[in-house]
């Protein structure tokens, strides 16, 4: 069930586009909550509330510095994401094989 949760929380971070964006920036680097704003042209609490969807699911940590908050990419989460991604892709790769097969069967194609 933990599984189910943290792959729930991870997919629903990223299902939007500008949490994606923000995930994209910070791979360059640490940036500040205004710096992530900038490009958007959305306020700093919208910029807070994806940040704080993608800390909830450990792809972005914070850190006062300051009068700022500091934004970096968080502890691999994408792990879990990768391997469930990766079962399912073998998965539709050996469908796809046995389709393949199967049409050449059905064309006489002696090479299959």
């Amino acid at each position: 069930m933990v599984k189910s949760q943290t792959l729930d929380r991870t997919f629903s971070a990223l299902s939007d586009p500008r949490r994606r964006d923000i995930l994209e920036r910070l791979q360059r680097g640490p940036a500040s909550i205004s710096e992530l704003a900038q490009p958007f042209g959305i306020s700093l609490p919208g910029v807070m509330k994806h940040v704080r969807v993608l800390e909830e699911a450990k792809l972005v940590t914070t850190q006062k510095k300051g009068r700022t908050r500091e934004c970096r990419l968080g502890p691999a989460q994408m792990d879990e994401v990768t391997m469930w991604i990766e079962r399912y892709r073998k998965q539709w790769d050996r469908r796809l094989d046995r389709l393949e097969a199967l049409i050449g069967k059905k064309k006489g194609d002696p090479a299959r």
